[in-house]
């Protein structure tokens, strides 16, 4: 009936929340902390770059083609070049003709055609003088001194003309275009060793608390690894970023404020996990209150609720301050600073795509909070609808639930429950192959 990526491993149930309900009023609205978010946008200045080294990349010159594409009339087909009236009446009588050279992909000897006469041409190979077509081997006797050809070929016939690809002055690739395997090529084609381009922009993740050690060790008794560095970083990878991942720093105040400072001079957007809420949310706010102004606020979502955003340094340097729960702090990069990245780099449209699915179990969600639920989206093979079940089953706190999701079920601030069987608006969370 359906299919998808991977199946949902769990069985159906209900998706809850483990989050205390609180009045719409105390919070600021999704849409508002995005928007505020994206305003902080800084596309990096273009460079120019090898065309090796552009893939991925957003191009940020318009590139004009400086040579047609194909630079010469050549055949398109391994077969004979011939004017195509000296082959016209193959398809009653076979026409016989005298094979007068060859010709080689690469050659650049000049070769003349004369009336009746025919050359032999590999694919790729230019076309002689008053040749207008090429019939391939395959309607020949494939003779190389007098060919016999059995079917007509029209003018232009297995033939590539000059500049039928890309003429000269045509925009070979377009400011804003990501640059594909396709673009690289097709640069390449028209004589262009380098592009300008949008750099990726530089991301720094920093994670910070005192109960938190590296993976290369063993927890303690109250200690617990570093997820948030590992996870946001590779986040950060698929959203086009270049990322920095500064691992675990102290909450010594004066320890931080020194590597979030220095980490503003080199990044574009910088994050700290671990930083909102609590005690510690308070001692980061207060250590980095002096690099600029971070507003430390209640967005109306869950998981996540709790955040902090300013524009900090002398380059107002987008700065995240975002929950130390590794689950949380995915959804809260998911919402707000993925698009950043995707808007930095430049992208049209930096959101992740939409779309309406059937819920195939009951979730509930907080009044007050738009939720963002784990599910599997499926497509049912019979009619193409997509479907999209839940996974977990409580709370925010459920990263491996997290793992076996492609996609977050949006709930509505003003709903606390949705039945199975109604639309809901998912994200798809799409991954890189």
């Amino acid at each position: 009936m359906t299919d998808s990526l991977d199946a949902p491993t769990e069985e159906p149930g209900m998706a809850e929340v483990a989050e205390i309900p609180a009045e719409p009023g105390e919070f600021r609205s999704v849409d508002a902390q995005v928007a505020l978010t994206l305003d902080a946008a800084v596309r990096p200045r273009p460079v120019r770059v090898a065309i090796s080294e552009a893939q991925g990349l957003l191009c940020a010159e318009e590139v004009i083609a400086e040579h047609a594409l194909p630079g010469f009339d050549q055949a398109a087909v391994d077969g004979y070049a011939v004017r195509s009236v000296d082959v016209s009446s193959a398809g009653q009588e076979p026409v016989q003709l005298p094979v007068v050279g060859e010709i080689a992909a690469g050659s650049r000897q000049p070769r003349r055609l004369q009336p009746g006469q025919a050359v032999r041409v590999d694919t790729g190979a230019p076309l002689p003088t008053l040749a207008d077509a090429v019939v391939p081997t395959a309607y020949t006797d494939g003779h190389q001194a007098k060919v016999t050809v059995h079917r007509p070929v029209p003018s232009a016939g297995y033939v590539r003309r000059a500049g039928e690809d890309v003429q000269i002055g045509d925009v070979a690739v377009r400011n804003g275009d990501t640059i594909g395997s396709a673009q690289v090529g097709l640069l390449a084609a028209v004589g262009r060793a380098k592009v300008l381009v949008y750099p990726r922009p530089r991301v720094s993740i920093v994670s910070v608390g005192d109960e938190l050690v590296d993976v290369d060790r063993t927890p303690s008794v109250g200690q617990v690894y570093d997820v948030n560095s590992y996870a946001l970083a590779a986040a950060a990878r698929d959203a086009g970023a270049e990322v920095s991942r500064v691992g675990i720093v102290s909450s010594d105040p004066k320890r931080l404020r020194e590597i979030v400072e220095g980490r503003l001079l080199m990044s574009e957007i910088v994050v700290v996990a671990g930083g909102a809420g609590g005690t510690i949310g308070d001692e980061v706010h207060a250590a980095l209150s002096d690099l600029g102004r971070i507003d430390t606020t209640r967005v109306a979502m869950h998981p996540g609720s709790v955040q902090g955003f300013g524009r900090l340094g002398p380059d107002s340097v987008p700065t995240f301050l975002i929950p130390g729960n590794p689950m949380s702090a995915l959804v809260v990069f998911e919402v707000l600073v993925r698009p950043l990245i995707r808007a930095a780099r430049g992208t049209r449209n930096p959101h992740r795509r939409v779309v309406s699915a059937k819920l195939l179990s009951p979730v509930t969600s907080t009044k007050g909070r738009r939720g963002f639920l784990r599910g599997q989206l499926l497509r049912d093979e019979a009619n193409g609808e997509y479907l999209v079940q839940p996974l977990g089953t409580s709370g925010a706190h459920l990263l491996a639930s997290l793992a076996e999701a492609n996609c977050l079920i949006n709930v509505d601030e003003d709903l606390t429950e949705v039945p199975a069987g109604e639309q809901v608006k998912v994200t798809f969370l799409a991954q890189r192959g």
